[in-house]
């Protein structure tokens, strides 16, 4: 799986889904991706992951054949640039609120004059075995630039979002939305679910894969997503995992 493949799936089928990576182990990213997963979401915001971490993370992902997307820590040039040099199939920025921190976001992606991204690839040009001019030819397809929409104030800016040069995607994240509006964690709320599906028709309007991170307990939510046609899922990570397989066993045991 690379950026490519993922584009040519977010347009043809079928779903691709992608699961989250907290612990730190690049072991659990190389055996969620051996298990089938086409992306797995290497996330740098909530878990604790230094950029060592993370870069023996997107190394696992792609050993078990997954592709390695990174969700950064904010929209911040000097947190996603080192990032990119790690050459990840994809990049999640989150709390996108408004047209112009998404332009931001896909300026920190991209070299000039698309954007501001200083040069020092490292790993993303194969550690200087790609030629330069091949890499610059290429480094605009070689990853998904993908923004986070999780607050209200995001849903009413979505089309200057989408509209935004160089964004690849956008994916949903239905427990901030739902908090940006009073109502934290009641993602089956009309309101919030009218936001999310507010997101979902406008990309399509747009042309834009948009996607969702949700947990795995929660099969009809899951459900509900795929027949509403959403291009991508992010659902199951580790510590959920660990925590759904002990409570099975515990449960047949007492």
């Amino acid at each position: 799986m690379d950026a490519q493949t993922l584009r040519t799936r977010f347009a043809n089928g079928p779903l691709v889904v992608g699961g989250h990576v907290f612990f730190t182990d690049p072991s659990i990213t190389e055996q969620m991706a051996c298990m089938g997963y086409d992306f797995i979401w290497i996330d740098a915001e909530h878990g604790a992951f230094d950029r060592h971490t993370i870069l023996t993370h997107i190394m696992a992902a792609k050993s078990g054949g997954a592709a390695a997307v990174v969700r950064v820590v904010e929209n911040s040039p000097a947190v996603i640039k080192p990032i990119l040099e790690m050459g990840p199939d994809g990049i999640i920025i989150p709390q996108i609120c408004s047209a112009q921190a998404a332009y931001d976001a896909i300026s920190a992606c991209r070299y000039p004059p698309a954007g501001i991204r200083g040069f020092g690839p490292r790993r993303a040009n194969r550690y200087g075995s790609k030629p330069t001019s091949r890499y610059i030819a290429e480094a605009e397809d070689s990853m998904l630039r993908i923004v986070q929409i999780e607050h209200v104030d995001a849903v009413r800016e979505i089309d200057a979002i989408l509209a935004v040069d160089g964004l690849d995607a956008v994916i949903i994240g239905p427990n901030d939305l739902s908090g940006s509006i009073g109502k934290l964690g009641n993602l089956w709320d009309p309101e919030v679910l009218s936001l999310c599906d507010t997101v979902l028709s406008h990309s399509k309007i747009a042309n834009k894969p948009c996607g969702i991170s949700l947990g795995p307990q929660d099969t009809d939510y899951r459900d509900r997503w795929i027949r509403q046609g959403i291009d991508f899922i992010s659902c199951g990570d580790d510590l959920n995992f660990i925590a759904m397989g002990a409570k099975l066993v515990l449960s047949a045991l007492r």
